[in-house]
């Protein structure tokens, strides 16, 4: 068996239709594409589908979306990973006052003006 870096995916905002409105009792219908984004991934990543949401409903809210497959496990734990995909992360690229101004201007993906 080869070895396969991990990467880690948030629920909200990047495989569902999140857009900032948030209930823990309700989880947004899968984001279109979603499916083939992941199949193209797991021939040579783990994923594991990182969220702050109940474990309990992301894996239910994975199996009835049939997307389960595709996913070691769910967690809410920075595991050890190669790259972790979220719509509110930045990356840091050695410069404090540059992450500083990004902080400052931030605006997750669905409520950038185009």
């Amino acid at each position: 068996m080869r070895y396969k870096p991990t990467i880690l995916i948030d629920l909200d905002g990047v495989l569902n239709e999140y857009k900032g409105n948030y209930d823990e009792n309700f989880i947004p219908d899968v984001k279109q594409g979603a499916e083939d984004f992941l199949k193209k991934l797991v021939s040579d990543y783990n994923l594991y589908l990182f969220t702050t949401r109940n474990i309990q409903s992301a894996k239910k809210w994975l199996a009835d979306n049939n997307i389960e497959q595709y996913f070691e496990d769910v967690t809410n734990t920075k595991i050890p990973s190669y790259l972790i995909i979220d719509d509110r992360g930045l990356r840091f690229d050695g410069s404090f006052e540059k992450v500083l101004d990004e902080i400052k201007n931030f605006r997750v993906w669905y409520k950038q003006t185009k």
